[in-house]
This record gives structure tokens, C-alpha cells and sequence, in this order.
């Protein structure tokens, strides 16, 4: 089996260097803090002996006097025993002989720093670079942390805030720095217990930016659409678009789901979502990126709920989310035929123009055309009905004078009449001769349906 082929060398080449170049730099050394004399220096769950050394205590009693977060109280010896160290036991510890002092020591009960996993972001190409690293617990009184760039040799003191449990550095930025330029970072924690050192990390100003998320998430119903939504924000204002834009990505689910559908590469600042279920609430965020696809995606923004237009006729029987007596949103029936755009009802005119992401078109007359339609057809068969009527009567009337006409010649046919013979009665004589039969009918003789159906 063939090996797939490995990323080309020029692609290597940079990230090589770099990591040469970073190796190449001298490290920042991260020593502990110096203890102050008199300093005990104890960790939690630790035994500690205080002592009060001095001349001349052989016959005189030796009392303590603890300052310490548990309150003021007494102990009696010159050697003063703590089993089971805790941080509450840390404070000022002070011996007297014969009732003047001797020797004030200070007690410290803490652990060494954690070791700092820092991670790097930019909130926008005109901002300085954040460094950050949260803590399992508060770190202990005194601990002190840097950030330290070799490039161009400085050094950042950090902040720690207690509400997120967070040490934050800030990296300064100068005008005109190339956002590709690779940066080492170093970080060191120290207090009087030890100290730490984070693994450097190697950034760029423009690998690091991480736009904050979106603000003012909105979600509404578009009247007379009941399985869309529109969703609108605004960027965030540490970000300037003036001079680079973002590009988004907004998810969103109906309630009773725990998946989102996500909806990627969306440049403007609203999106209609076009197919919602019907009369549920949906939930929706949205983040950002930089437009070129520079940094990380930006955290998500807060949730924000909103349910599709529901026909106030429709509420008292209204369908499910899948119900199939209305036709998709898409234009199909759900079967993949493609339906007529006159049963779809268009957005209003004032809603096409929010957000220019509306569809184009006027308000549908699909009930008014189909009645027209309906009403047409109807007035069309009643007046072809009628004239076949009137046509069949016409005709009908014109067979019968030519056919009377016929039977008249034969009935007043002129014949000679004879005298009666003598011996005859008058009676016997009739005055006219019979009827002539109607003669039979030739081969150019047609009926009065059939002339009718002939169309002559």
C-alpha cells in the first residue's frame, strides 16, 4: 500500500525555522521569590516547630502571642509545635520572656504556582494581545506572574482576577508590526513556595485573533410565513468594521431538539432561517470570524428564542411540525414536484427591504385566480351548451318546412277525372285518388341529425 505524500516542504520550511529560531533564544529564567528573613515557609498538611532562640531563657517562661486569621491566642514554651498546617494558620508569630520580646516570626502556608497553560488571542488587528491561563484554586498571597517576549526583550506583568480565577498578561502591540512575524512567548509564576514556568509559545498577531462574540441577537416571525424566521446582530464593538469585515456562523434548533443545524458563511449581519417548525420556539446564536478566515472562531453569543407567524384561523386545529396539507417552503410539495409559484404568498414590501436578504416579489392573488379560473370554465361550458342547443333547434325547424314541402306536391298532384259510369253509384267515385306512397329514399337523402352532423 502506497504511503500518502507528506506536506510539501515549503509548507515545513517556516514552522521549521521558527522552532529553530525559538531554541536559539535565550530562556527567561523563572527562580523563585526570595523569602524576607524571619520567614517560615510551610505547606498545607505540614508539621512546623517554631523555636525562640535566645540568651538567658534557661530560668524565664516563655510565652507566643499568634496573629493569625483564626484570631489572637496564647501558647506557653519555647518551642511551639504545629501539626496539620492550613492556610488559615498562616500569620505573625510572636515570643516574649519576662515580658519583653524576643523574635517575631512570620508563618507562610502555601504550595508552589500551578504551571501555567497559556493561551493567546487578539480581539481585533487594532487591539493588543491577551494572554491567559486559568487556576483550579486562588493562588496564595504574594504570587506573582510575567509574560516575557525575547523579540523585543520586555516583560509584562499579569494581572489575576478572581471573579473568572484567571491571570491575564497584556502583550503590547507597536504600530506597524507585521501581523506574520512569529512572537515567543514565555510566562513565569513564582511565590515564596517555588515557581513555575510555562512552555514558550510561538504566535502570530494574525493566528491569534479571536473577535469577540456578536451582540444583540434577535429573533422574529415574518407575517404571513409560518415556517421562517429572521435573524439579525449587530458586531461586536471591539471590532471595527470600517477596515476588516467578519464572517458568521449561526446555529439554530426548535426546543424539543438537542442538535443544531448550523448555517456557515453568512457575510451580512441577519439571516432568515426558512425552514422552522411550525409554531415552535427555536433557539439561536450566532459567532464570528475574521472575513479571510484568519485566528478563531469567536466564542458563542448568548441564546436568543423566537417562534414562527402562526395564522390566528389556523390556532384552533393547528398541524404538527411535519404536517403535509401545506406545501414547503421550497417550492415542492414534499415529494420533490415542484408547485405553481402563485399558491406561495410573497413578503411584504416593507420586509423585502430589512436586511436585503428578503425574497423579491408583490402580494400573491392565488385565491382570486383560481375562482377566476373556475368561474371562466364554468361560463365557457354553459355557452357552448347553449349554442349547440339553439344550432340543433334551427336545424331541426329547417328539415321540417323542406319535408312538408314534399308531402304537399304529392297530396296536390292534378289528375284527370273520369265521368261515373251510368250504372255506378255516386258514392263509389272518389273525388280524390289516393295518396301517393313517399318515395324511397335515394342515395343523396339524409335525415336532419345527420344534415345536423355534417356541419353544412
Amino acid at each position: 500500500m502506497a504511503r500518502p505524500p507528506g506536506p510539501p516542504l515549503p509548507r515545513l520550511l517556516p514552522a521549521l525555522l521558527l522552532a529553530a529560531a525559538a531554541a536559539a533564544l535565550p530562556r527567561r529564567p523563572c527562580a523563585p521569590a526570595g523569602l524576607p528573613p524571619d520567614t517560615v515557609l510551610g505547606r498545607p498538611g505540614a508539621n512546623v516547630t517554631l523555636s525562640c532562640r535566645g540568651e538567658g531563657l534557661a530560668n524565664d517562661t516563655v510565652s507566643w502571642e499568634l496573629e493569625t486569621r483564626r484570631g489572637r491566642r496564647l501558647a506557653q514554651g519555647d518551642a511551639l509545635p504545629l501539626r496539620g498546617l492550613q492556610r488559615d494558620d498562616a500569620g505573625r508569630y510572636s515570643c516574649r520572656a519576662g515580658g519583653r520580646p524576643l523574635r517575631t516570626l512570620r508563618l507562610l502556608v502555601q504550595d508552589p504556582p500551578e504551571v501555567p497553560r497559556v493561551s493567546c488571542y487578539r480581539r481585533s488587528h487594532d487591539r493588543d494581545v491577551l494572554c491567559e491561563w486559568p487556576l483550579r484554586q486562588k493562588p496564595a498571597p504574594g504570587t506573582q506572574a510575567t509574560l516575557f517576549t525575547a523579540e523585543n526583550a520586555t516583560e509584562q506583568q499579569c494581572r489575576y482576577f478572581s471573579k473568572v480565577q484567571k491571570f491575564v498578561c497584556r502583550l503590547k502591540v507597536p504600530p506597524g508590526v507585521d501581523d506574520n512575524k512569529p512572537l515567543v512567548v514565555s510566562t513565569c509564576v513564582r511565590n515564596g513556595a517555588g515557581s513555575a514556568a510555562g512552555e514558550d509559545k510561538i504566535i502570530t498577531l494574525s493566528g491569534v485573533l479571536k473577535p469577540d462574540p456578536p451582540l444583540n441577537v434577535t429573533v422574529r416571525a415574518l407575517e404571513r410565513w409560518p415556517q421562517r424566521l429572521r435573524v439579525a446582530w449587530a458586531y461586536p464593538s471591539s471590532w471595527d468594521p470600517r477596515f476588516y469585515w467578519l464572517r458568521f456562523q449561526v446555529r439554530y434548533r426548535p426546543e424539543p431538539a438537542r442538535t443544531f443545524t448550523e448555517v456557515d458563511q453568512v457575510t451580512q449581519t441577519s439571516l432568515d432561517i426558512a425552514d422552522a417548525w411550525r409554531g415552535t420556539r427555536h433557539v439561536v446564536q450566532v459567532r464570528a470570524q475574521e472575513e479571510f478566515g484568519h485566528g478563531a472562531w469567536s466564542e458563542w453569543s448568548r441564546e436568543a428564542v423566537g417562534t414562527p407567524w402562526t395564522d390566528p384561523r389556523d390556532l384552533a386545529s393547528e398541524p404538527g411540525p411535519f404536517s403535509s396539507q401545506f406545501p414547503a417552503e421550497d417550492g415542492t410539495d414534499g415529494y420533490g414536484a415542484t408547485l405553481p409559484p402563485e399558491l406561495f404568498g410573497a413578503e411584504p414590501a416593507e420586509e423585502a427591504a430589512d436586511g436585503g436578504l428578503a425574497e423579491a416579489g408583490g402580494r400573491s392573488g392565488a385565491a382570486p385566480y383560481t375562482f377566476l379560473m373556475a368561474g371562466g370554465s364554468l361560463l365557457l361550458g354553459i355557452a357552448l351548451f347553449v349554442g349547440i342547443v339553439v344550432r340543433y333547434r334551427r336545424t331541426r325547424r329547417a328539415g321540417g318546412r323542406r319535408g312538408a314541402k314534399a308531402d304537399g306536391a304529392g297530396q296536390h298532384a292534378l289528375v284527370p277525372l273520369a265521368p261515373p259510369s251510368p250504372g255506378s253509384p255516386l258514392s263509389e267515385t272518389p273525388l280524390l285518388p289516393p295518396a301517393a306512397a313517399p318515395p324511397a329514399p335515394g342515395p343523396f337523402h339524409v335525415t336532419n341529425l345527420d344534415y345536423f352532423f355534417s356541419g353544412k
